[in-house]
């Protein structure tokens, strides 16, 4: 079990805590299947699952006592008032946002028991990586670069959004990315203003921006990289935007360093554009940390008030999204280091012309 999380709960005076996120739980207890939440106490940690799982949790949680909720009938209120009781807890903590209506209720009906909202707590703890998290990460986005490479043989007059999107997974995959690649953003054209569009059947047309906003996960750790190439050879205007988007990314790589607010280092993105007819073009949120889910905290953006401290991973991804026209975003996945920052994406941003 995690240190700190004890000693938060601890602090707070939580005799018990109920976690639900899927994430937060694979990352307090490495399980890595479905259908699972904890209960914690002081004394003691549950591993709450059904039959489906129950050998996998063994295997996987060695520090956990395995439970299995839909035993007997029971639901997962009868399984929580059950531990609680058990436990004699007292105040239970637990995830506000990730617990369904109904387990709530089930909760409140069965237990005589003060219930204590928590936001935030396990994924606060989570933004700072540890030297092995660090390392997957790394995997991960040498995994997704070398994918860039090899996509960018592929990309052509004809072949449609969706075909760029399922070698990407492929190439991912067959490079050592677990077999679940998430997401994958790819647009081309005037579609490239879209910040998150879905990959569909255009095909790509000489003079088309293509953006690709993609990652992959190696042992569950994420990577999550973008990069805008041409198809053909760009005109003046894209690469005026192409410039100033590599200027906004290179001004908040050279601020990222511990102890600047999340605000600061959006500050520093619009240094490129401020005088230009681009700023009503640009999108505030520049970046995010990334681990076991692909958004976590810190958040840059305007008035972030987060502290960005060393050994976390954060995006960097400032944009610019001209509607009817196309938009180019560069996105790095960088470490926080002791006095800066360092690139894990390894593949170019200069402009590619295919």
């Amino acid at each position: 079990m995690k240190e700190q999380f004890l000693t938060y709960m601890e602090d707070n005076h939580l005799d018990g805590f109920y976690i639900s996120n899927p994430v937060n739980v694979r990352y307090l207890s490495g399980f890595t299947g479905e259908d699972s939440s904890l209960y914690i106490t002081n004394g003691r940690a549950y591993f709450i699952t059904d039959l489906r799982y129950t050998e996998q949790a063994a295997i996987e949680c060695p520090d956990f006592e395995i439970v299995n909720w839909r035993e007997s009938g029971k639901d997962m209120g009868d399984t929580i008032a059950y531990l609680t009781e058990k436990q004699q807890v007292k105040t239970l903590g637990f995830e506000s946002t990730h617990i369904t209506f109904d387990t709530y209720s089930a909760i409140q009906q069965k237990l005589a028991v003060e219930l204590i909202p928590q936001t935030g707590v396990i994924e606060n703890i989570r933004s700072v990586k540890s030297s092995e998290e660090i390392k997957y990460l790394r995997a991960a986005c040498d995994i997704a670069s070398c994918a860039f490479d090899k996509i960018c043989k592929d990309i052509r007059v004809g072949i449609t959004e969706k075909e760029i999107a399922s070698r990407l997974s492929h190439y991912m995959v067959m490079e050592g990315a677990d077999t679940k690649p998430y997401g994958g953003i790819v647009i081309s054209g005037a579609r490239t203003s879209l910040l998150h569009g879905i990959p569909s059947g255009k095909a790509i047309e000489y003079g088309d921006f293509v953006l690709m906003d993609y990652g992959c996960q190696f042992k569950g750790y994420l990577s999550d990289m973008t990069r805008t190439v041409v198809v053909g050879r760009a005109d003046n205007r894209q690469k005026e935007v192409y410039k100033l988007e590599q200027q906004m990314v290179a001004e908040v790589e050279a601020v990222l360093r511990p102890g600047i607010t999340c605000n600061e280092a959006y500050e520093a993105s619009l240094k490129a554009i401020a005088d230009t007819e681009y700023m009503q073009y640009h999108y505030s949120g520049i970046g995010h940390g990334v681990g076991l889910f692909v958004h976590e905290p810190p958040f840059m953006g305007p008035g972030g008030k987060s502290v960005i401290k060393a050994n976390q991973v954060i995006t960097v991804e400032p944009g610019l999204y001209i509607p009817g026209w196309g938009g180019v975003r560069i996105e790095d996945q960088v470490l926080i280091t002791g006095n800066g920052c360092e690139n894990l994406i390894s593949a170019t941003k200069e402009l590619v012309e295919l």
